[in-house]
């Protein structure tokens, strides 16, 4: 799905259609057609890793790319993609255990790789867009997207990027700039500039770049949204004479003074293009982001050209493969369409790694991460023929789309619930009570009752079937990870994670209660994510370069999106100047690459991360457990509420524990990861025990009910 939707609901959003496939062109001529000449410009101030043998880094995040398959007789996504699946397997490892935070959207989850840190630490808990309490007593809600520029803020005057106590989260790209690297963005979400209001804001409000974006908004987004490069201080490539401007980061831990960036393709094209003008892999002309859904080709084609002149440091992200990027719409596993974009994205991909290699950039000196932001569920029935696998024999469907689902309408019908309103809307929709009532008030004890009582009609199979598959209140989604503290303004009273065939809104009333659900159909939507769903929150994470192992594909470590961070920090041998919620994976990296204090200690390491995740991550043991607990107690209707009252008491505790147990691990997996630190062994053994102890109370309890 686009992870420009801020679905507050989908009809005002218009998708932007990517242009027409691309000529497919051989592998070897695609490098040529648009490769330069000259091997990668270096000037030898970026060098990273041991003994600075890691001089370039190039991370590539997916939108929905799926490595397991979403049809049994159809190759998955990576499989179709064996440029870059080979690419990572032959070369270093391929974990397809790896999940998402909660709840699982481009913008939250991007920004959670980019800092390895959870979203109520980072701010961006609901995405890609979230609602804030406004007015007299919370009388309104407003909806704010959650793609800004790093440092914007929003419409009540917090920090969109937030931690908990108020400041602006710490910028991904200050490790690298202060170690000598210039680093490159190309529609990677906050790190460029997303919306014509951030324009005046680097160009100054009387500057030309200002007036564009209020005569020609169209052409401003074109050419100074979506692509940005963040110098090392003194860097030449970001100076006045280049257009560069001032790169401030109020607040940032340790200072950030005297930086400058470059803004917009308008601005960075020149000076990595001798004509102005960046072509993807094809020859093509790109021009900015292509409304932030550019393809593999374009990506990779900007990311080609900044390292080749001097941004040796490229964070990129494309667009997923299975909607219709030609004509609009979508499309089902194996249909002629999907593998098509899929076969223009692999040859993308060998285009990419000849004209790396003829650049000398290469897995010897490079540090790749390749991963994905969540997968996507498809909703749809059986394809025909019943054998068909895509490759050989196209699949089609004579049903497809998700399920449209108007809340307001279903609450009215079956519930009488008038209760006013407003949802994120989406297949885990976000509750905003008008008026926002505490959690325990009548008002949202009924509705959360009503909302997990709702059934609806299955279009695809005929049945009727219960809406709700789990629900989260504050206390909850406190433990979840999904509560703002320094802006409580933006958090929701309740979520509700739905079967995920279905998309969800609020849009007055419908009547009967089939009208309030219908099938997109194929010009539509079919692809779901945001639930908490094994299709949805598994995911996988692929590292190639100096100091990561060749092993393949594996299933063995079991990581989320936060652990991405600090495992590149590691292998750069470089420091955040805060604390990860995500953990070191030492298991993928080479032995000579870990500090003395991991390898010393490995084995009691791996045993206390391993527990970490368990009782730290959302949709690992601990918080699946938990949330089976939350739906219990939200759909309860015992006397006094006695139930509910319980049971939340018991989640509360759960979350202290928790938080007690997870912080003093993580600072001894940091410390050890980071600083140098040996560990106590008994300490480490000690946690362990304790966040068994803990994992068994969640797990009966749950059990029990």
């Amino acid at each position: 799905m686009d992870r420009k939707a801020l679905v507050v609901w989908r009809q005002p959003f218009v998708r932007v259609a990517a242009a027409a496939l691309i000529v497919l062109l051989g592998v070897v001529g695609a490098a040529q057609l648009a490769s330069s000449s000259a091997q990668a410009k270096d000037d030898g101030s970026c060098r990273l890793g041991p003994d600075g043998q890691i001089r370039h880094v190039i991370s590539i995040q997916f939108d929905n790319v799926h490595f397991t398959r979403d049809n049994p007789n159809v190759p998955s996504d990576l499989e179709q993609m064996p440029n870059l699946l080979n690419f990572i397997e032959s070369n270093g490892v391929l974990d397809d255990n790896n999940h998402t935070p909660l709840i699982a959207h481009t913008a939250n989850d991007l920004i959670t790789s980019f800092t390895g840190l959870y979203p109520d630490q980072q701010g961006i808990p609901v995405s890609n867009s979230y609602g804030e309490f406004t007015g007299t007593n919370d009388s309104s809600v407003s909806f704010q997207s959650a793609f800004t520029y790093w440092t914007s803020q929003t419409a009540d005057g917090s920090l969109n990027l937030i931690t908990p106590s108020g400041t602006n989260t710490p910028a991904p790209w200050v490790p690298f700039t202060r170690a000598g690297c210039n680093v490159g963005g190309y529609s990677t979400a906050d790190m460029v500039l997303e919306n014509l209001k951030d324009i005046p804001q680097f160009f100054g409000p009387n500057s030309p770049e200002a007036n564009e974006a209020t005569t020609n908004p169209t052409q401003a987004a074109i050419d100074f949204e979506g692509v940005s490069v963040h110098c090392a201080k003194g860097s030449d490539l970001c100076s006045s004479a280049h257009d560069g401007v001032s790169d401030p980061l109020p607040g940032e831990p340790g200072g950030y003074v005297g930086y400058n960036g470059l803004f917009g393709d308008k601005v960075v094209a020149p000076q990595i293009s001798s004509t102005g003008v960046v072509l993807d892999l094809n020859g093509n002309p790109i021009h900015g982001v292509n409304g932030f859904n550019p393809s593999a080709s374009q990506s990779l084609g900007y990311v080609a050209a900044m390292q080749e002149h001097g941004v040796p440091v490229t964070y990129a992200y494309i667009s997923d493969a299975h909607d219709n990027h030609a004509n609009g719409g979508t499309f089902g596993p194996g249909e002629a369409g999907y593998v098509a974009q899929l076969k223009a994205y692999d040859q993308a991909f060998g285009a990419f790694f000849a004209r790396l290699a003829k650049d000398g950039i290469n897995q010897s000196n490079t540090l790749f991460i390749f991963s994905a932001d969540e997968n996507d569920h498809f909703v749809g029935g059986a394809p025909s023929p019943t054998n068909c696998d895509g490759v050989t024999v196209p699949c089609t469907y004579s049903q497809i789309g998700e399920e449209d689902g108007n809340l307001s309408g279903l609450l009215q019908d079956e519930f009488n619930n008038t209760t006013p309103f407003k949802v994120h809307s989406d297949s885990a929709p976000n509750f905003y009570i008008i008026g926002n009532p505490s959690q325990t008030s009548s008002t949202t004890r009924t509705l959360e009752r009503d909302v997990g009582g709702l059934t609806v009609p299955n279009l695809l199979t005929g049945q009727t079937i219960p809406l709700t598959n789990a629900l989260a209140d504050q206390t909850e989604m406190n433990l979840l990870h999904m509560m703002v503290t320094a802006d409580p303004a933006r958090n929701p009273n309740f979520t509700l994670f739905a079967n995920p065939d279905y998309f969800l809104f609020a849009s007055g009333s419908c009547s009967p209660v089939a009208s309030c659900v219908t099938l997109e159909g194929p010009t539509g939507f079919a692809w779901n994510h945001g639930d908490v769903s094994p299709d949805i929150n598994t995911t996988w994470l692929g590292m190639v370069g100096p100091g990561v192992r060749h092993l393949g594909v594996t299933n063995q470590v079991w990581s989320d999106h936060t652990d991405i961070r600090p495992t590149m920090m590691a292998l750069l041998h470089l420091k955040d100047d805060y604390a990860h919620d995500g953990r070191v994976l030492f298991e993928f990296m080479n032995s000579d690459a870990l500090p003395d204090s991991l390898r010393d200690d490995a084995d009691v390491l791996s045993l206390l991360a391993q527990v970490y995740k368990e009782i730290n991550a959302p949709v690992n043991d601990l918080g699946l457990d938990s949330l089976k607990i939350s739906t219990v107690a939200l759909e309860s209707n015992a006397a006094n509420d006695s139930t509910y009252s319980n049971l939340e008491s018991q989640l509360a505790t759960f979350t202290t524990q928790r938080n007690h147990l997870a912080s003093q691990m993580i600072s001894m997996l940091e410390g050890a990861a980071f600083k140098g630190h040996g560990i106590n062994e008994h300490q480490a053994l000690q946690l362990i025990f304790q966040s068994e102890q803990l994992l068994n109370q969640v797990f009966s309890l749950a059990q029990s009910l």
